[in-house]
């Protein structure tokens, strides 16, 4: 049996599908209270059933047995939150509690870090533990991904195999519920849509063009690839980065998402909102050495596979997307 969290949201609905077709069903699934707008994403899965975020470790206290690992990507992720609050008890202390949970009864565990904890990459992007403690993450939701990564690294007790996986830019099917946070990909295509053209932001630094903001995109399949590796093979514990290493411009995100539309790139650019300015990221890259070094040699989507698999397979099916 495993146990999925945020088994609703965007990451986790795919990693629910991908059990699925690798024919298992004995799942767990835990989230917030289900809300409409996430309700499809699991509708005609298998699984086991169903626990209520807030009272999923109670349940485990007795409901442990038979559990052979913990995917837990269930989280607060939006990057425009300041109520530290709420990343403290969703992000960090329920982690933490997920955590007890897989080294009290020795159950591997997966869970999911962020790219968001490099802040503005002056550190560098190496997921070597001895470069984590000096990392400054550039808002509150990127702050409690890397506190808890610190605490995970500190501690003596743990589960037999953990791995922290700092996602970069994921995306892919099943995000539609995500709003602003979903990737500049599904918002591309919709501005395809209504007005026949992309805004992206305008750079606000010397050194970087118009749209020339560079990313580690990933394409949410491959992520889920990652994961069936580290459960299947079961390398050293640690913190690794999951990314392609390969950055791409969003101005190439926004003429693959043209290209697989079949029509000419019109792309304009806008202010980036003030709010987040400050916390902008510009550039980010994994270093994949480290999943390399213990045996992940599968291949990565280009940016220009991933997006039309993304855009002819679930955008633009006739009500808008499709699930995965």
């Amino acid at each position: 049996m495993i146990v999925l969290t945020g088994a609703a949201g965007f990451i986790g609905s795919c990693m629910l599908r991908a059990l699925n077709d690798k024919g298992i069903d004995q799942i767990i699934l835990s989230d917030a209270i289900l809300e409409p707008a996430k309700r499809c994403n699991i509708e005609h899965k298998k699984y086991l059933g169903w626990i209520n975020r807030d009272g999923f470790l109670s349940w485990s206290r007795y409901s442990y047995k038979g559990i052979k690992a913990v995917i837990h990507l269930g989280a607060r992720t939006d990057t425009t939150e300041t109520d530290t609050s709420i990343f403290d008890r969703l992000n960090y202390q329920y982690s933490i509690g997920v955590w007890q949970l897989c080294t009290r009864h020795q159950i591997p565990l997966i869970y999911a870090s962020s790219a968001a904890t490099y802040g503005k990459g002056d550190k560098g992007y190496s997921d070597d533990h001895s470069n984590i403690s000096q990392l400054s993450p550039l808002n509150a939701y990127g702050h409690s991904k890397h506190n808890f990564d610190l605490w995970a690294l500190q501690q003596t007790e743990r589960p037999p195999q953990w791995y922290g996986l700092k996602f970069f830019n994921v995306y892919g099917p099943n995000e539609y519920h995500k709003g602003r946070m979903a990737s500049v990909v599904y918002h591309a295509h919709r501005q395809i849509a209504t007005t026949g053209a992309v805004n992206l932001f305008k750079s606000h630094r010397s050194d970087y063009r118009d749209g020339e903001q560079l990313r580690d995109f990933i394409y949410v399949k491959d992520l889920i690839n990652v994961c069936f590796f580290l459960l299947r093979q079961q390398p050293e514990s640690g913190i690794y980065n999951v990314g392609t290493g390969k950055t791409r411009t969003f101005l190439d995100l926004a003429k693959a998402v043209f290209a697989a539309l079949a029509l000419p790139p019109d792309i304009r650019f806008i202010d980036t909102p003030e709010n987040i300015r400050e916390s902008y990221q510009y550039y980010t890259q994994a270093e994949m050495q480290k999943l390399r070094s213990v045996g992940y040699t599968a291949p990565f989507h280009t940016l220009e596979q991933g997006v039309a698999d993304y855009v002819t397979n679930y955008l633009n099916m006739p009500h808008g997307y499709a699930y995965y």
